[in-house]
């Protein structure tokens, strides 16, 4: 909710979790604020970790914080990285990805830059 201009305050343990257009399966997010140039806020899996994920491209720049569970990201020509509850990483617009989840798994996200 903003509640200023520019300051917008919400709750971890909110009911407004809803569907995730981008994921599907099993995923939800809790949008803190979307802007044309920066989206941020929380996302969560609990069912249906694809064994096989499809390649992710990144369509911003993303910065995460891994709140629960765990996640292994293959990174196309790169490394694989292994986050658990605290990590943080950056990833760049346009850098291809695969996502191996360990359910359940919630992260705070920060997108920007178009």
């Amino acid at each position: 909710m903003e509640v200023h201009p520019g300051v917008f305050v919400s709750s971890t343990s909110t009911d407004a979790w809803r569907a995730d257009p981008e994921v599907g399966g099993g995923a939800e997010e809790h949008v803190l604020f979307d802007t044309r140039d920066m989206r941020a806020g929380l996302s969560r899996f609990t069912v249906n970790a694809d064994p096989h994920p499809p390649a992710w491209v990144l369509p911003q720049t993303e910065v995460i914080l891994v709140l629960e569970g765990g996640v292994k990201i293959e990174i196309e020509g790169g490394p694989t990285l292994e986050l658990k509850p605290g990590d943080m990483v950056s990833l760049p617009k346009g850098l291809v990805t695969r996502w191996h989840l360990t359910l359940p798994f919630k992260e705070m996200w920060v997108l920007a830059g178009a």
